[in-house]
């Protein structure tokens, strides 16, 4: 089994792990209800995509 030759430094190994970082979310409104809805999707709240409905939802029940 190899062996690395020299040990790495502390640079070095957060220059290599630089891009590992987590990035947020973006993050759009719906155009019809104003939710807030990931990109490319469909509003979960309303079903519309593209001002166009996709899906039919559910009304929740309320609870008395």
């Amino acid at each position: 089994m190899s062996v690395p030759k020299k040990r790495k430094t502390r640079s070095s190994v957060g220059q290599s792990r630089s891009h590992q970082a987590l990035k947020a979310k973006t993050l759009n409104n719906c155009s019809k209800c104003g939710q807030v809805v990931l990109p490319h999707s469909a509003c979960g709240f309303c079903g519309n995509y593209k001002n166009k409905t996709v899906l039919e939802i559910k009304n929740k029940k309320t609870k008395k």
